[in-house]
């Protein structure tokens, strides 16, 4: 089996997240913040191909105006960009989408996308799935993301539930969720990460509830 050739994918992880109307209510944002970052440090050491995303909507938004203090990326993941890292701003949850991310990939040569960032719950989500149609397959770093308590006329969430919820799902088809430190052993040892499949993650489930 070939290494993978990845890219590490830097979602939205801007100062709205850490104390703004959609502040990360789990895991600890600290603690994703900081596996976040040595993802980075992990990425730069291994020269990896780097994706740092913004989300940017117009100056009279209520998150993400463009030059708002909620809009510009957390300092310490500012500081450690790199000239040669892709920057992209975009204003749908994949990063995909209406940007030109994917042709930049692939003249990179990757078919691996390893996420970290913000949210679990939306642009991560929707990143590992639009990866599927692109033919690239896809990582989420589980302790490097964060999700938020959600409640609308559909029911509430809490944001562990939602977070630990899409993990699951996620693994089941659209992406390989580990741990920071697994990916880190991966990547140094040009290893892919496990994912499982729907009907594997079916029949596990089924005796998981089995009466």
């Amino acid at each position: 089996m070939t290494s993978p050739q990845r890219a590490l994918i830097v979602v939205d992880v801007q100062n709205e997240y850490f104390d703004g109307i959609l502040q990360v209510q789990h895991p600890d944002r600290e603690t994703s913040l900081a596996n976040v970052l040595r993802g980075m440090d992990v990425a730069a050491e291994q020269n990896l191909p780097v994706v740092v995303v913004q989300h940017e909507l117009p100056e009279d938004a209520p998150v993400f105006a463009k030059g708002s203090a909620s809009w510009e990326l957390h300092p310490e993941v500012a500081s450690r960009v790199k000239p040669e890292w892709k920057r992209v701003a975009k204003d749908k949850a994949s990063v995909f989408a209406g940007t030109d991310v994917s042709a930049w990939l692939g003249a990179q040569g990757i078919d691996t996308i390893s996420i970290v960032g913000f949210m679990t719950n939306n642009c991560d989500i929707a990143t590992a799935a639009a990866a599927e149609e692109l033919g690239l397959a896809a990582e989420v770093l589980a302790d490097a993301t964060g999700a938020i308590h959600l409640a609308n006329e559909a029911g509430k969430v809490s944001a562990e539930q939602l977070h630990e919820t899409l993990l699951v799902l996620l693994h089941s088809n659209f992406a390989a969720v580990a741990t920071t430190d697994a990916w880190v052993a991966a990547v140094e040892g040009g290893q892919a990460l496990p994912k499982s499949d729907l009907g594997t993650s079916a029949m596990q489930g089924r005796a998981a509830f089995a009466d």
